[in-house]
């Protein structure tokens, strides 16, 4: 709205509603966060913190204390893209902005920009850091609205752009998110988050990945793999994760992993090496994981 992007009629403080979607719930079924917890309190979470570090350690990595503080894990899967040529409206032509105008990110500066999931209608990426997570651990997503609650896979949530990039989500008119399930299995402990960016701190990835392991007498029995900084869409790596199942994870079945994960990937100039980083951010990922005590 700031930037003039956004003109909403009505805009709704929905703060209140953190005692009933506020809390943090885990049992022997898995962690439930509420869409209204803090960022810094999911992260800050010694039970999360030990049982799913992939989720402490993307919230983290995705803001400053300050932003920690404030943003609530629903407002945050539900970014927006940080594309230039979206967020600076002096740029006519974006589809997703204005829907029939263009893609000016095509034959423009888009070293930042995906190479998975995306279209001749756009090819803006994904920003977010957590919602990687929340697909590598397949979590759910509760939906709420006037005519009752729904429940789908966090894959499901984000749309890919496809010839209609202006819409992002499956999400309903008056839809809101109570909050996120994520089901315990033996691959919750094994997990990490690498994120790989320009600077240090406060800073969108370029390439990231979210791993998840169950290794069991040296032969990796179930892979989960999510990628970011490269993607349309918080993206899932089927393929890579099924190469990884019933072998070793050295360094070949790693980068083997790598390659199949960007095998479908798409360049336009600037961000050519996205591919190559994405690739060697997964296996360094997977092999990292790998070695991980639990």
């Amino acid at each position: 709205m700031r930037l003039n992007v956004a003109h909403p009629e009505v805009v709704v403080d929905i703060n209140d509603l953190e005692r009933l979607h506020g809390a943090i719930d885990i049992g022997p079924q898995g962690l439930r966060l509420g869409a209204l917890v803090r960022m810094a309190k999911a992260a800050d979470h010694p039970v999360v913190k030990r049982d799913y570090p992939i989720i402490a350690q993307s919230l983290v990595l995705a803001a400053s204390p300050q932003i920690r503080n404030m943003a609530s894990l629903g407002g945050n899967v539900l970014q927006r893209t940080r594309c230039q040529y979206f967020r600076d409206t002096s740029w006519h032509a974006c589809n997703k902005r204005e829907p029939g105008t263009g893609c000016a990110a095509l034959d423009g500066m888009n070293r930042k920009h995906a190479v998975l999931g995306i279209s001749d209608h756009c090819i803006a990426s994904y920003p977010g850091d957590f919602a990687q997570a929340l697909v590598a651990l397949d979590a759910r997503v509760e939906l709420m609205s006037s005519t009752g609650v729904r429940v789908i896979r966090f894959e499901d949530l984000h749309r890919l752009p496809g010839d209609t990039p202006h819409v992002e989500t499956v999400l309903h008119p008056g839809e809101l998110i109570m909050g996120f399930i994520v089901p315990a299995g033996p691959w919750t402990r094994r997990s990490l988050y690498l994120k790989i960016r320009d600077r240090q701190s406060y800073e969108f990835g370029i390439a990231t990945a979210a791993v998840a392991l169950h290794i069991e007498g040296g032969t990796v029995r179930e892979a989960r793999i999510g990628l970011g900084g490269v993607a349309a869409k918080p993206w899932r790596a089927h393929e890579a994760e099924t190469l990884l199942q019933g072998r070793p994870l050295d360094e070949d079945a790693a980068n083997a992993a790598a390659r199949i994960a960007f095998a479908g990937a798409v360049t336009h100039g600037h961000n050519d090496f996205k591919p190559e980083l994405g690739r060697r951010t997964l296996a360094r990922a997977l092999l990292a994981a790998a070695r991980m005590e639990v």
